[in-house]
């Protein structure tokens, strides 16, 4: 076996440019396949701190579609939610922990000479918890501001950073819809929710003030979302029945009537994500693995010429003993050895494609050493498979018709 190995070894050195160029093949397609699925997994990775970040016991209701004269209009434009609804949540549904009763909009935040176009929410102090907000500098506002309707509010980094750049915040004026509101906190940083959205570009402040200055509505308590979190991760179905249960019987809607609200589980929204970006990997996977068959398709082409180059060689070894199960096994050997020395090289090119990918482009990637195995095994099974046909074909040879050839 050792003495095949070193033949084999011999031959491929004797002709560097082509095994290198047969490798080639190899390389590429373990390289994609190890670069790919890092991609994917690092998009998961991502995805996974996204949702400590929004949170898996979350659940958001909004209202339902209104239906006026036969047309249903969107989600969320109805106004069946009320603060009393989410006042009793919390006090009626043994599975949910906390209720913040939210109403927002988008408004210019003005600073001095510097304005930003900024989502506002006015909401009620659990958000913090449930959404686990933390404070960069300053404080959070509490009951008593929502009681009496405090001018305060608080910015997220990206809206600090555009209207006060390094500066100072706190104690700072800012004004919404020529209202001034001081600034009492500054947010932690949160980064992006799994679709993109941008958790920093945000202004919080108490529901009661938002409601009297910004956002008003012709229906008196009218909320546009209650942020409900639920005992845990696992008491989330169960506080989301408890939840449709409650609003059904305080809107009195009839046992066959349809719901006029909307109660989203943000467990199944995340998972549909992380489902989206494993299909979107195993695709890439696929693709990349495409180019494995295409170098395996180069390593038969050039053991086939070998063959036919080498058909004296091979005549001369049958003549002195040699059987055709030694002469494909050589065959088959050299083609082994190229593609794993293929592979072993492709696993390096992908983990180093991958580090500057995330080096370059700020993109997280993570090398799987299983698939760097798979892929590896994968690239022998290549070049057996592809380079069996040439030593088959080697082993057939006639002997004297091969000891004729020139």
């Amino acid at each position: 076996m050792l003495e095949v190995l070193r033949t084999a070894v011999r031959s491929l050195m004797g002709n560097k440019a082509r095994s290198l160029l047969t490798m080639l093949g190899v390389v590429i397609g373990v390289g994609a396949v190890i670069t790919m699925v890092a991609l994917g997994q690092g998009a998961g990775a991502r995805i996974e701190s996204s949702v400590a970040s929004v949170g898996r016991d979350i659940l958001i209701v909004f209202p339902g579609a209104p239906n006026t004269s036969g047309v249903r209009g969107s989600a969320g434009s109805g106004s069946a939610l009320t603060r009393d609804d989410g006042e009793a949540m919390a006090l009626e549904c043994p599975s949910v922990a906390a209720v913040a009763i939210e109403t927002f909009g988008r408004g210019q935040v003005v600073f001095e000479n510097m304005n930003w176009s900024a989502p506002i929410t006015g909401t009620t102090p659990p958000i913090f918890d449930i959404r686990e907000w933390r404070l960069a500098e300053g404080r959070f506002f509490g009951d008593g501001d929502v009681k009496n309707g405090a001018k305060v509010c608080l910015l997220g980094t990206t809206v600090a950073e555009n209207l006060f750049g390094h500066g100072e915040v706190v104690g700072k004026t800012v004004r919404i819809q020529k209202t001034p509101f001081e600034v009492v906190g500054v947010l932690a940083p949160k980064g992006q929710t799994p679709w993109g959205q941008d958790q920093d570009d945000v202004v919080l402040m108490p529901l009661t003030t938002a409601q009297r200055h910004l956002f008003r509505s012709s229906i008196p308590g009218a909320v546009r979302r209650l942020t409900v979190k639920a005992r845990n991760a696992e008491s989330v179905l169960t506080a989301q029945e408890e939840i449709t249960v409650l609003l059904r019987q305080r809107h009195r809607i009839p046992h066959d009537g349809d719901d006029d609200f909307v109660v989203r589980n943000m467990t199944d929204i995340l998972e549909a994500s992380a489902e989206s970006t494993r299909i979107m990997s195993l695709l890439l996977g696929a693709v990349a693995s495409v180019s494995l068959l295409v170098g395996g398709i180069g390593i038969m082409n050039i053991m086939l010429v070998s063959v036919t180059e080498r058909t004296k060689e091979i005549g001369i070894r049958m003549a002195v003993g040699a059987r055709p199960g030694d002469i494909r096994w050589q065959f088959l050997t050299e083609a082994l050895v190229l593609s794993l020395l293929g592979g072993g090289v492709g696993i390096l090119l992908g983990a180093g494609a991958s580090r500057g990918i995330t080096a370059w482009l700020d993109w997280p990637t993570q090398i799987s050493p299983p698939v760097a195995l798979l892929s590896f095994g994968f690239s022998g099974l290549v070049g057996v498979f592809f380079g069996f046909y040439p030593a088959w074909k080697a082993s057939l040879l006639d002997p004297i018709e091969a000891l004729r050839h020139e």
